[in-house]
């Protein structure tokens, strides 16, 4: 019987060097993980077995109990490319839907959406269906992720 070896620590990119012994390929859903056996490229595989639930980005590196790194790769998966006359107003309809999104220079990136898109549209927005690598923006307090979340008072008094 397959025992993975353990991981459970993530190097996060730009902390570690050196070639890794192996690469893990994740959608952007796939990154959102805690514990989880996972394949690598060539069938190898590892346990990985985080502290909390962790936000996985591409380059990062999950490191193995006999110091292996196994780097993680952002997946191909179906996005839309948004480019318009105006990106701050589209960037804010996108964000108004707590939708994710990945900010470029000149262009945005959305997951396939044909609500979304039809809306871009209205907007002005030309869309570009594309196969490509989803690395949205992480939440503004640096957690990665953006959940969903209250817009209640938070713990500020009414009246």
């Amino acid at each position: 019987m397959d025992f993975p070896l353990p991981a459970r620590k993530v190097l996060p990119a730009g902390t570690w060097s050196g070639p890794a012994a192996a690469r893990v390929v994740l959608s952007y859903d796939e990154r959102f993980l805690r514990r989880k056996r996972l394949t690598c490229e060539g069938g190898a595989g590892v346990m990985l077995d985080l502290a909390a639930t962790t936000s996985l980005a591409a380059g990062d590196a999950l490191e193995t109990d006999d110091d292996r790194r196994i780097e993680v790769v952002a997946a191909e998966e179906p996005v839309v490319q948004v480019e318009g006359p105006n990106l701050a107003r589209l960037a804010w309809h996108i964000g108004n839907r707590h939708t994710p999104c990945q900010v470029e220079a000149d262009h945005l990136v959305i997951r396939q959406d044909h609500v979304l898109e039809a809306m871009l549209v209205r907007l002005g927005a030309r869309l570009t269906r594309v196969l490509a690598p989803f690395r949205p923006e992480g939440g503004a307090y640096g957690h990665g992720r953006t959940l969903g979340h209250d817009h209640g008072p938070h713990g500020f008094p009414h009246g």
